[in-house]
This record gives structure tokens, C-alpha cells and sequence, in this order.
């Protein structure tokens, strides 16, 4: 699975993309994130409030209770700021 990461979200992680093997329990974007948080301070730092983390797979946004698929790309990025 190939992982994306924008803005603050980039900048705490350390990373800006990786690739993972996720372990078969991760089913849903709520999965990863969770999964993700336990893999270190740097992830736990960029996901403490993972309702506020948006997510697209494949580039379309998508909700926190969706399935990811078996290969795709996952974006993760903070939500939009106007001014």
C-alpha cells in the first residue's frame, strides 16, 4: 500500500510517501490511521486527533468507515484552511 503524506501531517512523520504491508485486521481508513498512530512518536504526534485527518484513496476522498481496497495509493493530509 502506498502511503502519502501533506502538509503538518508530512512534516511530523518525517516522510512525505512509504510503502507498507498492512497486517490483515487493518480493513478501513479509521484502521489505518489507528495502525499507523502505533508506529512510533513521530505517527502518534502526526495522527493524536485522527478525526481531523482526510483522507483520498486513489485520489477521491473518502470517509473514515471506507474499505480500503487490496493496492492503492492513500493520500493523508489535514483538513483545508481558507483566508
Amino acid at each position: 500500500m502506498k502511503l502519502i503524506y501533506f502538509a503538518w501531517v508530512r512534516e511530523r512523520i518525517g516522510l512525505s510517501d512509504e510503502t507498507v504491508d498492512l497486517p490483515a485486521e487493518v480493513k478501513t481508513v479509521a484502521d489505518l490511521l489507528n495502525w499507523l498512530k502505533g508506529r512510533g512518536e513521530n505517527y502518534s504526534a502526526a495522527l493524536e486527533r485522527p478525526d481531523v485527518i482526510r483522507v483520498a484513496i486513489n485520489q477521491e476522498h473518502a470517509d473514515h468507515s471506507t474499505r480500503l481496497p487490496d493496492h492503492a495509493e492513500i493520500a493523508l493530509f489535514p483538513p483545508m484552511t481558507g483566508g
